[in-house]
């Protein structure tokens, strides 16, 4: 977390997070109490922000499970579900040998259907590790396979051809 203080800043107080740090705005002349009292304050903020606009951890296992159910007999049990800052290279991951899954944090903000893709990706291969036709059927029970794929490869040129470009 970064404070920055602002003579030119008179009352207002501001936050934002980016690139994984978070930034608290403040005035110049703001009391060390104060400070303290606002960057929890705004702290606060972000975070009921942060849980309004996206699912956390508990609400992924949830919506694992309804998927599970809805296109995988509920068959796809996972140990856990969980969104990882760390899956840059990949949308999500499954270990079929513990049954955890994780999702890349850059899905988030993606449309529902997208996430619920990856969601049922994942949970077929904790029924088929590997990515064999059998596991295409799988995973070829939602609905939105093709669209969603479609939308994560544009995604993925996309941002190849903005650090290409930029």
């Amino acid at each position: 977390m970064e404070v920055v203080r602002s003579d030119r800043r008179r009352r207002t107080v501001s936050a934002y997070r980016q690139d994984g740090r978070t930034v608290v705005l403040l005035p110049g002349r703001m009391s060390k109490a104060d400070e303290d009292r606002w960057v929890a304050e705004m702290l606060g903020r972000l975070d009921r922000q942060d849980a309004r606009r996206r699912p956390g951890n508990e609400e992924l296992e949830e919506r694992a499970a309804r998927l599970s159910e809805r296109y995988l007999d509920g068959r796809a049990v996972p140990a856990s579900v969980t969104w990882s800052p760390r899956q840059n290279g990949r949308w999500g991951s499954c270990t079929p040998a513990d049954g955890t899954i994780r999702l890349s944090t850059r899905l988030r903000g993606m449309p529902d259907w997208v996430v619920d893709y990856v969601l049922v990706h994942e949970l077929a291969h904790l029924l088929q590790p590997g990515h064999d036709p059998a596991f295409w059927a799988l995973v070829g029970r939602y609905p939105r396979t093709e669209r969603a794929r479609g939308f994560l490869e544009g995604v993925a040129v996309a941002g190849t051809f903005e650090t290409a470009e930029g």
